[in-house]
């Protein structure tokens, strides 16, 4: 009679990779104005974020790979774990590039965050309704930059667990099976 195989001898793949790191979120900001760019990307680096800056959603969209043309990465190589974008860009505003990610099939699932130095009600709503995770109000504060970290980390978090229970009930599953059928 064969050997039975117990869980935690079943080859069940735990390499995480595909999953992003909780120790150091990427993050992808958007911002026409060099002064904000700046500033948003020293708030994250200091939060402990990995960072990528553009200059335009129009940009934004070639770093993603939804522009039509070929991605500056490659897609397997691109993991985001959240954008930031400024409201008010020439060209595309930062809720027309939150419309276009969530309708990508690939990025829907990304938190954006839109920012503007104008708090104009009806635009807020908007934003929130098409999809947007949060609206924040500039000069962007660090305690909102790691309020948005710890949230992420923890959804991040919760993702993990739920992968690693998934893979020990499959894991389990497949022992009962085999233990059934007396392999």
């Amino acid at each position: 009679m064969a050997e039975v195989l117990r869980p935690e001898m079943l080859d069940i793949s735990n390499d995480t990779s595909s999953l992003s790191s909780p120790e150091l979120l990427h993050v992808l900001a958007v911002d026409d104005s060099m002064v904000d760019r700046k500033f948003i990307e020293r708030l994250l680096r200091v939060s402990s974020c990995k960072v990528t800056v553009v200059d335009s959603a129009t940009r934004a969209l070639q770093y993603l790979g939804l522009d039509g043309e070929n991605s500056s990465v490659g897609f397997e190589d691109l993991k985001i774990n959240l954008i930031m974008t400024d409201y008010s860009m020439p060209g595309m505003t930062g809720y027309e590039l939150l419309k276009k990610i969530k309708e990508s099939s690939a990025f829907r699932e990304i938190p954006v965050v839109i920012m503007s130095s104008e708090n104009i009600l009806p635009r807020i709503d908007r934003c929130l309704e098409e999809g947007a995770e949060d609206f924040l109000l500039k000069p962007v504060k660090l305690a909102d930059v790691k309020r948005l970290r710890d949230s992420l980390m923890k959804a991040e978090e919760r993702a993990f667990k739920n992968i690693m229970h998934k893979r020990e009930l499959e894991a389990n599953d497949i022992y009962s099976q085999l233990k059934r059928a007396k392999i």
